[in-house]
C-alpha cells in the first residue's frame, strides 16, 4: 500500500541508458526496464524510479535536489563506484549522524551516499 504524502519515484537524466544500467547494476545492484528509446526505469529494492533521455545532468551546486544512498561500508561503495567509472567529486567527510561522499555517475548526475558507521 502506498503512503500518502510520500516520495514514491525519481527520476535523472541520461544521454546513454546502456552506461548508467551498468553503472548502477554493477555498483548497486540495480535492475532495469526499458520503456521505448525514451525513458528506463530501475528498482532498488525500495525505491523506483527511472532515467530519462537527456544530454543534461542533475547537479547540487546548481540547486538540483541532492539523491542519497545510504551503505553499511561506505569505503567499500567507494571503491565500487570508482572501479566501475564513477567520478568522486566530495571527498568522505563527517557530519552530526554520519559520514558521507558524493559522486558523479556516467553522465555526471550528482549523488552522494552515507553511512551511520
Amino acid at each position: 500500500m502506498k503512503q500518502d504524502s510520500r516520495i514514491s519515484y525519481v527520476e535523472l537524466c541520461a544521454e546513454e541508458f546502456s552506461k548508467v544500467k551498468a553503472f548502477y547494476g554493477d555498483v548497486f545492484g540495480w535492475t532495469f526496464q526499458d520503456y521505448g528509446d525514451c525513458f528506463c526505469a530501475f528498482k532498488d529494492g525500495s525505491m523506483d524510479g527511472g532515467f530519462y533521455r537527456s544530454p543534461l545532468h542533475s547537479d547540487s551546486g546548481q540547486c538540483a535536489a541532492l539523491v542519497v544512498l545510504y551503505a553499511k561500508d561506505l569505503e567499500a561503495t567507494q571503491e565500487r563506484i570508482t572501479a566501475a567509472g564513477g567520478e568522486l567529486c566530495k571527498p568522505i567527510f563527517s557530519f552530526p549522524g554520519g559520514r558521507r561522499f558524493h559522486f558523479l555517475d556516467p553522465n555526471r548526475n550528482e549523488l552522494a551516499v552515507w553511512s551511520d558507521r
